[in-house]
């Protein structure tokens, strides 16, 4: 009896410790960019430094001049969900291997169809989609867990930023929406069913995205028209008459949103409308 409590004890023990779950020494992270029309997602794993050399010859970390997984455990990897440009190559929607090579003054960086590569013995140039130079910077801060970030989020560019230790490098990313865009709002200020919001939104793009200041102050002006209420929509056209150098217009339009907006008791559109009126 004794011995089968001895050996149920045990085996308890040995259950418990196979249950036994620690956090990973690089953790991974998936991040989701939101990217012209479409979205860009982001998968790897975050090694940290613990006082390993790195980007050195024969290095325990990211040695030079060889092929790194840009992080560790599984393959880095991106997803785009619509098409992209990187270095003039385009990018159809799918996900793609993202692979580098440190260098002292530069990288290359790599992005590849093959999904899986995890070592350099696993690595094929013939998958290679586009090969890029990118030179390296130094921070000021180090950042001791390898991180990847999306900066400079714009309508149609965006980077990704790879930082580990005191190094950084940056990948340019764009695509072209504007053309899309554009069909879309001459379809719809041409429909049967046009409101003030379609009107607002055509002014929108034109004023921030296609610099046509003068169709946006067409399709603001009919926007202010439908809604006459509508005290973000003046400040919006105060704007335009701004850049379009009318400032008496400008002037008009801010003070007419000042008014709306307190009725409305809109504090932040009157702050606005009165920063608008004093840089005039």
């Amino acid at each position: 009896m004794k011995k089968l409590l001895l050996l149920a004890s045990i085996s308890f023990a040995v259950a418990a410790q196979s249950q036994i779950k620690m956090p990973a020494p690089s953790p991974g992270q998936t991040i989701t960019q939101d990217f012209g029309l479409g979205k860009i997602e982001l998968s790897y794993s975050r090694p940290a430094i613990k006082g390993r050399a790195m980007f050195k010859e024969g290095s325990e970390l990211a040695p030079l001049n060889n092929v790194w997984r840009t992080g560790a455990n599984g393959a880095t990897t991106l997803k785009f969900n619509d098409e992209v440009m990187i270095n003039g190559v385009k990018l159809i929607a799918g996900k793609y291997g993202l692979l580098s090579i440190p260098g002292k003054t530069d990288w290359t960086l790599i992005v590849t169809k093959d999904t899986t590569v995890t070592s350099p013995t696993a690595y094929k140039m013939e998958n290679d989609l586009l090969r890029i130079t990118v030179p390296t910077m130094r921070m000021k801060e180090e950042m001791e867990l390898f991180t990847m970030q999306f900066a400079n989020v714009k309508y149609e560019s965006c980077e990704l930023h790879l930082m580990w230790g005191k190094t950084a490098v940056s990948l340019a990313i764009t695509t072209n929406v504007r053309d899309r865009i554009r069909a879309q709002v001459e379809k719809a200020v041409t429909s049967d069913k046009v409101t003030a919001n379609t009107y607002s939104t055509a002014a929108n793009f034109y004023y921030e995205m296609d610099k046509d200041f003068n169709k946006a102050l067409t399709n603001i002006s009919k926007a202010v028209e439908a809604n006459p209420k509508g005290f973000f929509l003046f400040l919006t056209k105060a704007k335009i008459e701004r850049d379009l150098g009318d400032k008496v217009s400008a002037k008009a339009s801010a003070e007419k949103c000042m008014t709306l907006a307190t009725e409305a008791k809109n504090d932040d559109y009157v702050r606005q409308a009165k920063e608008l009126i004093r840089k005039l």
